[in-house]
C-alpha cells in the first residue's frame, strides 16, 4: 500500500458489519417509489433522485436507497479492476473500535461502505464448551476462538466484490442464529475484531490497519457496562471473566500486533485528528479505483459481426407492424403499451426456448404415451432493471408460473456519465437458477454489463443468464457479449448506431417515459436517470 503520513500514538482496529439494508436478499418492495401504469393519457413529470441539498439516501420503511451509487467495480472487459479497499481495526475488548469505525464511515461521506465485525465469526462450540461458556470458563478471547478460515475466505470474496453470506453470533446463547446475512457491493470495507492482526492472511487481505489504543480502566467499565446490559451476564460473571481471559489474552496477543499497525488511534472515537487522517488517505485511495467504463464501450468493438450467442427475433409482418407503431413518436401512450406488451410476450416465450430441456414421457387421456420434453434446471428466475426491465415482468409471469423476481436499479451519474448501482434485491439462493435479465432498450450496454456483473458476484453461472431486451444498439449487443461470451442475448430488433448522446438511431426514444407518461427533460439520454437503459 502506499505509505502513510506518520502519526504519534494514533491506533485502530476491525470487525464486520453491513452498513446499509439494501445489498441483497430480505423482501420489500419499490413499487410505492416507481410510478405506476395507468389509464389517463396525461403526463406526468418526471422525477429525479439526484439531489444536492440531501443526503444521498432515500428511506423507506424497510430498507434504505442511496442516490449515491456504486460506480462500476469492473472494466469493459467485465472484470473487476480493482478490489475494495479493506482497512482493518484492532484493539482490546471495548476500546472503542465499533466507535472509531463507524466515526470513519461517516467522515468518508460515501456509500457502499461494509463494516464487518470479527464477533460474527466466533466458532460453534461443543456441548462441553457450551457449558464451559454458560460458566463464563470458556475462553472467547483467544485465537483459537474464531474462525479464522471462514473469516479470510469472505474478506477475500468481499475485496473481489462478490456477495457473502456473514454468520450471525448469539453472545446470549453462545451459538450460532440460523439465518445469516447476506452482504455485497463494498467500496471499501472495514473489518474490526479483538485479533484482526493475529492471522496472517487476513493481514495480507488488509489495505490499511489501524489499532485502537484504550486505557485498560476504560476498557473495563465498558465491557461490564455492554455485557451486563447487552448480553445479560451478571457483575461476578464478568469479572471472572476478564481477569481469567480478557486481560491476559490482550497483554499475550492483542497489544503485541499494535506494531504491525499503520496508524495508531489512541482515546478511541474522540480522536477525530487520527479519523481525519485515515479518512484523507481512504479518499486518495477511492480515487485511484475510479473507472471509465462508458468511454471505453463506445470505442471498442467497431465494425465486427454479430455474435453467435445473438437471437433476434424474425422479422414477420407482425414483428414488423409493431415496431412500425412503438417507434412512431405520433403513437398514443395507450397504444405504445399495448403493443409494447405483445412484444414483451413473443420475446419472453422465445427467451424460454434456450433453456435447457429433457425428454418426458406423459400419458394422454386416451391412455397412450406421449413424448415430450420437460424443463431440465433448478428454477427460472427473473430480475429486472429498474425501471424500464420492470414492465417486462408480467410477460414473464404470464408464462412461468411462480417465477421469482428481482430487480436492480442503475443509474446514470450525471457528473461522470458512468453507470451507477443503487439498489438491488435479489431472491435467496439465486446461484443455481436460470435468470432471465430483462431491460427494454441496450444502447451502449453499460448498464447491462452492470446488471451482469451483480448476478455473477452472486455466483450466478454465466451460461445460466439470459438477457432479454425490446430494442438493442449493435454497440451493447458486442460489448455484453464481448465481456460475458456465455451470456445469450435475445432482443426482437438491433439498430447499428448509436449517435454522441448514446441514444439508440433510428430508436425508440426514451422507452420509460413513454410508457409511463412521463416527460423526459430536454437533454435526455437512453441511459438516464431512472431510465437505465445503456
Amino acid at each position: 500500500m502506499n505509505s502513510l503520513p506518520s502519526y504519534s500514538g494514533a491506533r485502530i482496529s476491525g470487525c464486520w458489519t453491513l452498513r446499509s439494508d439494501g445489498s441483497g436478499g430480505g423482501e420489500g418492495s419499490l413499487d410505492r417509489l416507481l410510478p405506476a401504469v395507468t389509464t389517463g393519457l396525461s403526463p406526468r413529470k418526471r422525477t429525479t433522485s439526484q439531489c444536492k441539498s440531501e443526503p444521498p439516501l432515500l428511506r423507506t420503511s424497510k430498507r434504505t436507497i442511496y442516490t449515491a451509487g456504486r460506480p462500476p467495480w469492473y472494466n469493459e472487459h467485465g472484470a473487476q479492476s480493482k478490489e475494495a479497499f479493506a482497512i482493518g481495526l484492532c484493539g482490546g475488548s471495548a476500546s472503542g473500535k465499533t466507535t472509531v469505525a463507524r466515526k470513519i464511515i461517516e467522515a468518508l461521506d460515501v456509500p457502499w461502505v461494509v463494516l464487518l465485525s470479527m464477533d460474527s465469526f466466533y466458532k460453534v462450540l461443543s456441548p462441553d464448551q457450551q457449558t464451559m461458556a454458560a460458566s463464563n470458563d470458556y475462553n472467547f478471547d483467544h485465537p483459537d476462538a474464531f474462525d479464522f478460515d471462514l473469516l479470510s475466505h469472505t474478506l477475500r470474496k468481499l475485496k473481489q466484490g462478490k456477495s457473502v453470506k456473514i454468520p450471525v453470533y448469539d453472545f446470549t446463547t453462545h451459538g450460532r442464529q440460523k439465518e445469516w446475512k447476506t452482504v455485497y457491493g463494498a467500496s471499501v470495507i472495514i473489518f474490526e475484531g479483538i485479533m484482526a492482526f493475529a492471522d496472517k492472511k487476513l493481514l495480507q487481505l488488509l489495505d490499511m490497519k489501524i489499532f485502537v489504543d484504550t486505557d485498560s480502566d476504560i476498557r473495563l467499565v465498558r465491557r461490564l457496562r455492554r455485557d451486563i446490559t447487552d448480553r445479560g451476564r451478571d457483575i461476578e460473571g464478568v469479572i471472572k471473566q476478564y481477569n481469567k481471559f480478557v486481560k491476559p489474552a490482550f497483554e499475550q496477543y492483542i497489544e503485541p500486533t499494535m506494531r504491525l499497525a499503520d496508524i495508531v488511534v489512541p482515546r478511541g472515537g474522540g480522536n477525530m485528528v487520527a479519523i481525519d487522517l485515515i479518512v484523507q488517505h481512504v479518499h486518495s485511495q477511492l480515487e485511484e479505483r475510479e473507472l471509465s467504463v462508458r468511454a471505453a464501450l463506445a470505442s471498442a468493438h467497431q465494425a465486427q459481426p454479430l455474435p453467435q450467442t445473438l437471437s433476434v427475433l424474425d422479422s414477420t409482418p407482425q414483428v414488423k407492424g409493431m415496431h412500425t407503431i412503438i417507434r412512431n413518436k405520433e403513437t398514443s401512450r395507450d397504444e405504445f403499451i399495448f403493443y409494447s406488451k405483445r412484444l414483451m410476450r413473443l420475446l419472453i416465450e422465445r427467451a424460454l426456448s434456450f433453456l435447457p430441456s429433457q425428454v418426458h414421457l406423459v400419458q394422454t387421456p386416451q391412455g397412450e404415451d406421449y413424448e415430450g420434453r420437460t424443463f431440465d434446471g433448478r428454477r427460472i428466475t427473473g430480475v429486472s432493471i429498474l425501471r424500464a426491465g420492470e414492465t417486462m415482468e408480467p410477460a414473464l409471469r404470464a408464462v412461468c408460473k411462480d417465477v421469482r423476481i428481482g430487480k436492480i436499479l442503475i443509474q446514470t451519474n450525471q457528473d461522470t456519465g458512468e453507470p451507477e448501482l443503487h439498489y438491488l434485491r435479489l431472491p435467496k439462493e439465486i446461484s443455481e437458477d436460470h435468470v432471465i435479465l430483462m431491460d427494454c432498450t441496450v444502447s451502449t450496454g453499460a448498464a447491462a454489463m452492470m446488471a451482469v456483473r451483480v448476478l455473477l458476484d452472486h455466483d450466478v453461472q454465466e451460461n445460466k443468464i439470459l438477457l432479454v431486451s425490446l430494442l438493442m444498439a449493435e454497440m451493447g449487443v458486442h460489448s455484453v457479449a464481448y465481456a460475458f461470451p456465455q451470456v445469450k442475448i435475445i432482443t426482437t430488433a438491433v439498430d447499428k448506431k448509436v449517435n454522441d448522446l448514446f441514444h439508440i438511431i433510428p430508436g425508440i426514444g426514451n422507452f420509460g417515459d413513454r410508457y409511463f407518461g412521463t416527460d423526459a427533460p430536454p437533454d435526455w439520454s437512453d441511459e438516464e436517470m431512472d431510465e437505465p437503459s445503456y
